[in-house]
Protein backbone atom coordinates (compact mmCIF):
# COMPACT_ATOMS: atom_id res chain seq x y z
CA UNK A 1 0.00 0.00 0.00
CA UNK A 2 1.18 3.30 -0.58
CA UNK A 3 1.09 5.94 1.79
CA UNK A 4 -0.11 9.68 0.23
CA UNK A 5 2.12 12.15 1.36
CA UNK A 6 0.39 15.37 3.11
CA UNK A 7 0.36 18.15 0.62
CA UNK A 8 0.88 22.27 1.34
CA UNK A 9 -2.14 24.34 1.93
CA UNK A 10 -2.37 25.88 -1.49
CA UNK A 11 -1.67 29.44 -1.67
CA UNK A 12 0.26 29.49 1.36
CA UNK A 13 3.93 30.46 1.24
CA UNK A 14 7.09 28.65 3.59
CA UNK A 15 7.99 30.82 6.23
CA UNK A 16 11.54 31.67 5.41
CA UNK A 17 9.80 33.06 1.64
CA UNK A 18 7.76 35.16 4.28
CA UNK A 19 10.19 36.55 6.66
CA UNK A 20 12.32 37.46 3.50
CA UNK A 21 9.13 39.38 1.95
CA UNK A 22 8.60 40.96 5.11
CA UNK A 23 12.24 41.79 5.55
CA UNK A 24 12.00 43.47 2.31
CA UNK A 25 9.25 45.73 2.64
CA UNK A 26 10.72 47.20 5.79
CA UNK A 27 13.99 48.03 4.03
CA UNK A 28 12.22 49.64 1.21
CA UNK A 29 10.27 51.63 4.04
CA UNK A 30 13.18 52.24 5.52
CA UNK A 31 14.79 53.30 2.63
CA UNK A 32 11.79 55.69 1.38
CA UNK A 33 11.45 57.30 5.23
CA UNK A 34 15.13 58.02 5.26
CA UNK A 35 15.03 60.05 1.95
CA UNK A 36 11.42 61.75 2.53
CA UNK A 37 13.64 63.24 6.26
CA UNK A 38 16.31 63.97 3.67
CA UNK A 39 14.40 65.43 1.42
CA UNK A 40 12.47 67.58 3.79
CA UNK A 41 15.91 68.31 6.09
CA UNK A 42 17.22 69.82 2.85
CA UNK A 43 13.61 71.86 2.22
CA UNK A 44 13.78 73.19 5.78
CA UNK A 45 17.54 74.61 5.72
CA UNK A 46 16.70 76.43 2.44
CA UNK A 47 14.04 77.76 3.47
CA UNK A 48 16.37 79.35 6.22
CA UNK A 49 19.04 80.13 3.84
CA UNK A 50 16.99 81.96 1.82
CA UNK A 51 15.97 84.44 4.84
CA UNK A 52 19.87 84.68 5.45
CA UNK A 53 20.20 85.30 1.54
CA UNK A 54 17.41 88.18 1.28
CA UNK A 55 18.99 90.11 4.19
CA UNK A 56 22.41 89.70 2.58
CA UNK A 57 21.03 90.12 -0.63
CA UNK A 58 19.44 93.42 0.35
CA UNK A 59 22.59 94.73 2.67
CA UNK A 60 25.09 94.10 -0.51
CA UNK A 61 22.79 96.12 -3.12
CA UNK A 62 22.30 99.48 -0.47
CA UNK A 63 26.20 99.21 -0.70
CA UNK A 64 26.56 98.81 -3.77
CA UNK A 65 24.31 101.80 -4.64
CA UNK A 66 25.65 104.32 -2.09
CA UNK A 67 29.32 103.57 -3.45
CA UNK A 68 29.28 107.25 -4.98
CA UNK A 69 27.89 109.21 -1.70
CA UNK A 70 30.37 106.60 0.17
CA UNK A 71 33.50 107.86 -2.13
CA UNK A 72 32.77 111.34 -2.09
CA UNK A 73 31.42 112.18 1.30
CA UNK A 74 32.94 109.58 3.81
CA UNK A 75 31.51 109.62 7.20
CA UNK A 76 30.85 113.72 6.20
CA UNK A 77 27.69 112.60 5.05
CA UNK A 78 26.37 111.61 8.50
CA UNK A 79 28.14 114.88 9.85
CA UNK A 80 26.81 117.46 7.35
CA UNK A 81 23.31 119.58 7.40
CA UNK A 82 23.33 120.80 4.02
CA UNK A 83 20.97 118.99 1.69
CA UNK A 84 21.03 120.92 -1.46
CA UNK A 85 20.96 118.51 -4.43
CA UNK A 86 21.08 121.60 -6.83
CA UNK A 87 24.48 122.04 -6.07
CA UNK A 88 25.89 118.25 -4.72
CA UNK A 89 26.00 118.90 -1.40
CA UNK A 90 24.31 116.13 1.15
CA UNK A 91 24.05 115.27 4.69
CA UNK A 92 21.86 113.24 6.70
CA UNK A 93 22.11 115.39 9.67
CA UNK A 94 18.47 116.99 9.49
CA UNK A 95 16.99 113.49 9.11
CA UNK A 96 19.10 111.49 11.75
CA UNK A 97 17.65 114.15 13.77
CA UNK A 98 13.86 113.90 12.60
CA UNK A 99 13.83 110.30 12.64
CA UNK A 100 15.74 110.54 16.44
CA UNK A 101 13.21 112.98 17.76
CA UNK A 102 9.65 111.51 16.32
CA UNK A 103 10.54 107.91 17.53
CA UNK A 104 11.34 109.34 20.95
CA UNK A 105 8.17 111.51 21.50
CA UNK A 106 6.21 108.17 19.81
CA UNK A 107 8.29 106.39 22.82
CA UNK A 108 7.37 108.80 25.38
CA UNK A 109 3.43 108.78 24.69
CA UNK A 110 3.41 104.69 23.73
CA UNK A 111 5.39 103.24 26.57
CA UNK A 112 3.60 104.25 29.70
CA UNK A 113 -0.10 103.32 27.77
CA UNK A 114 1.67 100.60 26.27
CA UNK A 115 2.68 98.73 29.83
CA UNK A 116 -0.67 99.80 31.42
CA UNK A 117 -2.66 97.83 28.97
CA UNK A 118 -0.66 94.78 29.49
CA UNK A 119 -0.73 94.82 32.92
CA UNK A 120 -4.31 95.44 32.92
CA UNK A 121 -4.96 92.60 30.62
CA UNK A 122 -2.87 90.39 32.63
CA UNK A 123 -3.31 90.89 36.09
CA UNK A 124 -6.96 93.18 36.58
CA UNK A 125 -8.82 92.30 33.33
CA UNK A 126 -11.51 90.09 34.13
CA UNK A 127 -11.30 86.63 31.84
CA UNK A 128 -14.19 87.08 30.28
CA UNK A 129 -13.23 90.38 28.60
CA UNK A 130 -9.08 89.39 27.79
CA UNK A 131 -9.44 87.90 24.75
CA UNK A 132 -11.43 90.88 23.33
CA UNK A 133 -9.08 93.70 24.87
CA UNK A 134 -6.13 91.88 23.80
CA UNK A 135 -7.84 91.66 20.02
CA UNK A 136 -8.71 95.08 19.91
CA UNK A 137 -4.97 96.13 20.98
CA UNK A 138 -3.50 93.92 18.18
CA UNK A 139 -6.25 95.08 15.86
CA UNK A 140 -3.90 98.31 15.51
CA UNK A 141 -1.04 96.92 14.05
CA UNK A 142 -3.28 95.17 11.10
CA UNK A 143 -4.43 98.64 10.10
CA UNK A 144 -2.30 100.38 7.15
CA UNK A 145 0.33 103.34 7.67
CA UNK A 146 -1.63 105.45 5.16
CA UNK A 147 -5.10 105.13 7.21
CA UNK A 148 -3.62 106.34 10.22
CA UNK A 149 -1.78 109.38 7.87
CA UNK A 150 -5.53 110.21 6.42
CA UNK A 151 -6.46 109.97 9.72
CA UNK A 152 -4.26 112.36 11.42
CA UNK A 153 -4.47 114.51 8.55
CA UNK A 154 -8.51 115.21 8.96
CA UNK A 155 -8.57 114.60 12.53
CA UNK A 156 -5.04 115.12 15.07
CA UNK A 157 -3.93 117.85 12.88
CA UNK A 158 -6.58 120.52 12.92
CA UNK A 159 -7.13 118.93 17.31
CA UNK A 160 -3.52 120.17 17.86
CA UNK A 161 -3.31 123.49 15.76
CA UNK A 162 -6.63 124.55 17.81
CA UNK A 163 -6.82 122.78 21.07
CA UNK A 164 -3.36 120.67 22.17
CA UNK A 165 -0.73 122.89 20.53
CA UNK A 166 -1.84 125.85 22.13
CA UNK A 167 -2.26 124.39 25.49
CA UNK A 168 1.05 122.55 25.09
CA UNK A 169 2.84 126.06 24.58
CA UNK A 170 1.18 127.60 27.60
CA UNK A 171 2.20 125.68 29.64
CA UNK A 172 5.48 123.93 28.55
CA UNK A 173 6.72 126.54 26.24
CA UNK A 174 9.33 127.30 28.65
CA UNK A 175 11.15 123.98 28.11
CA UNK A 176 11.74 125.30 24.22
CA UNK A 177 10.25 122.36 23.31
CA UNK A 178 6.46 123.57 22.73
CA UNK A 179 7.84 127.21 21.41
CA UNK A 180 6.59 129.25 18.16
CA UNK A 181 3.55 128.92 15.82
CA UNK A 182 1.47 125.99 16.55
CA UNK A 183 1.88 124.01 12.82
CA UNK A 184 0.11 120.99 12.35
CA UNK A 185 2.11 119.15 10.54
CA UNK A 186 5.18 118.93 12.79
CA UNK A 187 7.71 116.67 14.82
CA UNK A 188 4.95 116.41 17.58
CA UNK A 189 2.00 115.36 14.78
CA UNK A 190 4.32 112.49 13.44
CA UNK A 191 4.83 111.59 17.24
CA UNK A 192 1.74 110.97 18.32
CA UNK A 193 0.59 109.22 15.03
CA UNK A 194 3.67 106.92 15.75
CA UNK A 195 3.05 106.16 19.50
CA UNK A 196 -0.39 105.00 18.52
CA UNK A 197 1.30 102.69 15.48
CA UNK A 198 3.76 101.12 18.08
CA UNK A 199 1.35 100.49 21.43
CA UNK A 200 0.17 97.43 19.73
CA UNK A 201 3.87 95.88 19.16
CA UNK A 202 5.26 97.17 23.18
CA UNK A 203 1.98 96.13 24.77
CA UNK A 204 1.83 92.71 22.64
CA UNK A 205 5.05 91.56 23.90
CA UNK A 206 5.08 93.22 27.04
CA UNK A 207 1.90 91.28 28.02
CA UNK A 208 3.84 87.81 26.82
CA UNK A 209 6.60 88.86 29.33
CA UNK A 210 4.40 89.16 32.45
CA UNK A 211 2.74 86.12 31.22
CA UNK A 212 6.02 84.38 31.35
CA UNK A 213 6.63 85.20 35.01
CA UNK A 214 6.42 82.06 36.98
CA UNK A 215 2.82 82.84 39.40
CA UNK A 216 5.18 81.85 42.35
CA UNK A 217 6.39 85.20 42.30
CA UNK A 218 3.46 86.43 42.69
CA UNK A 219 2.22 84.20 45.53
CA UNK A 220 5.19 84.81 47.16
CA UNK A 221 4.85 88.50 47.47
CA UNK A 222 1.17 88.58 48.52
CA UNK A 223 2.12 85.80 50.98
CA UNK A 224 4.56 87.95 52.74
CA UNK A 225 1.71 91.24 52.95
CA UNK A 226 1.88 92.54 49.79
CA UNK A 227 -0.51 94.92 48.02
CA UNK A 228 -1.88 93.85 44.67
CA UNK A 229 0.34 97.17 43.30
CA UNK A 230 3.30 96.02 45.28
CA UNK A 231 2.97 92.40 43.91
CA UNK A 232 2.58 93.54 40.45
CA UNK A 233 5.56 96.13 40.62
CA UNK A 234 8.28 94.08 42.70
CA UNK A 235 6.97 90.38 41.56
CA UNK A 236 6.12 90.95 38.24
CA UNK A 237 7.54 94.30 36.28
CA UNK A 238 10.92 93.67 38.11
CA UNK A 239 11.59 90.33 36.72
CA UNK A 240 10.29 91.08 33.83
CA UNK A 241 12.04 94.44 33.73
CA UNK A 242 14.54 92.99 30.82
CA UNK A 243 12.14 91.75 28.85
CA UNK A 244 9.95 95.13 28.39
CA UNK A 245 12.89 96.65 27.56
CA UNK A 246 13.15 94.15 24.59
CA UNK A 247 9.86 95.21 23.78
CA UNK A 248 10.56 98.88 24.12
CA UNK A 249 13.24 98.14 21.39
CA UNK A 250 11.42 96.91 19.26
CA UNK A 251 8.95 99.24 19.27
CA UNK A 252 11.70 101.94 18.65
CA UNK A 253 12.43 99.97 15.54
CA UNK A 254 9.26 100.23 14.30
CA UNK A 255 8.64 104.07 14.67
CA UNK A 256 12.60 104.47 13.26
CA UNK A 257 10.98 102.93 9.89
CA UNK A 258 8.06 103.98 9.49
CA UNK A 259 7.43 106.00 6.34
CA UNK A 260 4.24 106.89 4.82
CA UNK A 261 1.70 108.01 8.11
CA UNK A 262 4.71 110.22 9.31
CA UNK A 263 5.56 111.58 5.69
CA UNK A 264 1.88 112.47 5.33
CA UNK A 265 2.37 114.77 8.48
CA UNK A 266 5.40 115.83 9.95
CA UNK A 267 5.69 118.90 7.40
CA UNK A 268 9.11 117.14 4.95
CA UNK A 269 11.63 119.90 5.94
CA UNK A 270 15.00 119.43 6.12
CA UNK A 271 15.77 121.65 8.97
CA UNK A 272 16.69 121.08 12.80
CA UNK A 273 14.58 123.07 15.05
CA UNK A 274 14.02 123.15 19.04
CA UNK A 275 10.63 123.23 18.82
CA UNK A 276 8.32 120.21 18.64
CA UNK A 277 6.17 122.28 16.24
CA UNK A 278 8.36 122.76 13.96
CA UNK A 279 8.28 120.93 10.25
CA UNK A 280 11.00 118.26 9.89
CA UNK A 281 12.19 115.32 8.01
CA UNK A 282 12.81 111.29 8.54
CA UNK A 283 14.80 108.95 6.89
CA UNK A 284 12.33 106.92 5.57
CA UNK A 285 10.35 110.22 4.43
CA UNK A 286 12.81 111.57 2.42
CA UNK A 287 13.68 108.56 0.71
CA UNK A 288 9.91 108.20 0.26
CA UNK A 289 9.80 111.67 -1.70
CA UNK A 290 12.66 112.33 -3.71
CA UNK A 291 13.73 108.90 -4.67
CA UNK A 292 12.02 109.18 -7.93
CA UNK A 293 12.90 112.93 -8.12
CA UNK A 294 16.81 111.98 -8.17
CA UNK A 295 18.34 112.77 -11.59
CA UNK A 296 21.52 111.71 -11.51
CA UNK A 297 23.72 109.12 -10.02
CA UNK A 298 24.90 111.05 -6.82
CA UNK A 299 21.92 112.14 -5.87
CA UNK A 300 20.60 108.15 -5.39
CA UNK A 301 23.58 107.40 -4.05
CA UNK A 302 23.22 109.87 -1.08
CA UNK A 303 19.59 108.87 -1.04
CA UNK A 304 20.49 104.77 -1.07
CA UNK A 305 23.64 105.61 1.73
CA UNK A 306 20.35 106.92 3.87
CA UNK A 307 18.16 104.13 3.51
CA UNK A 308 21.76 101.63 3.98
CA UNK A 309 21.87 104.24 7.38
CA UNK A 310 18.44 102.98 8.40
CA UNK A 311 18.84 99.46 7.61
CA UNK A 312 21.86 98.71 9.60
CA UNK A 313 20.35 100.80 12.44
CA UNK A 314 16.82 98.40 12.58
CA UNK A 315 18.69 95.41 12.39
CA UNK A 316 21.00 96.77 15.60
CA UNK A 317 17.81 97.66 17.42
CA UNK A 318 15.80 94.61 16.47
CA UNK A 319 18.87 92.40 17.44
CA UNK A 320 19.36 93.93 20.89
CA UNK A 321 15.55 94.10 21.33
CA UNK A 322 15.57 90.00 20.46
CA UNK A 323 18.11 89.41 22.83
CA UNK A 324 16.90 90.99 25.97
CA UNK A 325 13.53 89.46 25.83
CA UNK A 326 15.22 85.79 25.53
CA UNK A 327 16.88 87.03 28.79
CA UNK A 328 13.12 86.64 30.33
CA UNK A 329 11.81 83.99 27.97
CA UNK A 330 14.24 81.30 27.76
CA UNK A 331 12.89 77.87 29.14
CA UNK A 332 9.57 79.15 30.00
CA UNK A 333 7.19 77.56 28.25
CA UNK A 334 4.14 79.54 26.00
CA UNK A 335 1.34 79.82 27.81
CA UNK A 336 -1.87 81.55 26.27
CA UNK A 337 -2.71 85.19 27.82
CA UNK A 338 -6.11 84.94 27.36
Amino acid sequence: MSVAQPQQPTGSALPGTVGAGVSAVSRRSSRASRIADAVFYGLVWLCAACVVAIVGFILLQLIKGSDLALAKFGWKFFTGSDWDPVNGSFGAVPFIYGTLVSSLVALVIAIPLSLGVAIFITEMCPRGLRGILSYLTELLAAIPSVIYGLWAIFVLVPLIMRYFGPALEKTLGWTGLFRGPVQGFCMFTAGVVLSIMIIPIISSITREILTAVPHQQREAALALGATRWEMIRVGVLRNARAGISGAIILGLGRALGETMAVTMVIGNSPQIVKSLFAPAYTMASVIANEFSEATYDLYTSALIEIGLALFIVTIIVNILAQVLIWTVTRGTPRRASA
